[in-house]
């Protein structure tokens, strides 16, 4: 088995919670990819960070948690600059996040940092996410994404607060096309969808990025599960498993950890049935980090899916 390059942000959640009564903001270590990164690890793969990481105390608790976890950190540069903060605020367990810095943290990645061998080396190269909004990571995600030898897998990750109108939209929606063209996987939630393609249902989007190249279109419903786009068969819809949920940070980014963690032990399924299953196991995951409070941290072992949802 191989290793997983994750390319994204690192950035510290502030989620609103209670204490005594009293709103206060809990800290947690987020940022989609890394908790792609950290997902999976915990599922027994390898993978590798790739991103820009602020100087400061922040920074230091990021890396070393990714240390912990067995995340490598070799791709990650420093930049002199404070960690970007996002702001979760929540109805229900849904998170809706605001971000503070400027310049983010973690959009200070340029093409010439990174480093090749590490991205051709990979069996699985990950790119998405906030970073595509910013031309430095943009334009390191392409060259990543001309450089891997391995599956290449693309999640939009769309934050709707964070594109500045119309024009952002189109061009956001341009690189979405360039990056699913490309991809193996493509994996979004219904919420990035009706972003993205406001109206359309999510077999719909799922079966135009079929057409623009993608080889396989995961779409995240929530606790309604998942619609599946495989070669060779028709959208289908992957239920998900019943779960109290407590917090849905860091859901979807379980169920992408999940397939990737997959495609390290046995590469692309060779059928639809194939890859039904593994959407399956994807939406336990998922189910058992709503379950717990705070995205990264409620990354669970292959063990503790089991023990939660034995067979």
């Amino acid at each position: 088995m191989g290793y997983a390059v994750v390319l994204g942000e690192a950035l510290v959640d502030l989620l609103d919670t209670e204490c005594d009564g009293v709103p206060v903001y809990r800290q947690a270590i987020g940022g989609a990819p890394l908790n792609v990164a950290v997902g999976i690890a915990r599922l027994g793969g390898a993978a590798q960070f790739v991103g820009s990481l602020g100087d400061d105390a922040l920074a230091e608790r990021i890396r070393t948690f990714l240390t912990a976890t067995g995340v490598g950190l070799a791709g990650t540069v420093t930049a002199a600059v404070p960690t970007t903060l996002a702001v979760a605020t929540f109805t229900g367990a849904e998170p809706d996040f605001r971000f503070y810095g400027d310049p983010p943290s973690y959009a200070l990645l340029n093409p010439d940092d990174l480093d090749v061998a590490l991205i051709e080396g990979a069996d699985v190269l990950s790119c998405g996410s906030i970073v595509l909004l910013s031309p430095g990571p943009l334009a390191a995600a392409r060259r990543a994404w001309s450089l891997a030898t391995g599956l290449r897998v693309f999640d939009p990750n769309v934050r709707p607060r964070l594109l500045s109108g119309p024009s952002a939209l189109a061009a956001l929606r341009e690189v979405v096309a360039e990056f699913a063209a490309g991809a193996h996987l493509v994996k979004l939630s219904s919420a990035d969808a009706e972003a993205l393609y406001p109206g359309e249902p999510v077999e719909g989007v799922a079966a135009y990025l079929r057409e623009l190249g993608a080889g396989t279109v995961v779409v995240t419903l929530g606790a309604a599960g998942a619609v599946l786009a495989a070669a060779g068969a028709d959208p289908v819809r992957v239920p998900a498993p019943s779960v109290t949920a407590v917090d849905a940070t860091g859901a979807g980014d379980s169920v992408l950890a999940a397939l990737v963690a997959d495609l390290l032990v046995a590469g692309e399924p060779t059928d639809p049935t194939g890859w039904t299953e593994r959407v399956a196991f994807a939406l336990r995951v998922a189910g058992l980090v709503c379950e717990r409070a705070g995205g990264a941290v409620a990354m669970p072992t292959r063990a503790e899916v089991a023990d939660r949802y034995p067979t």
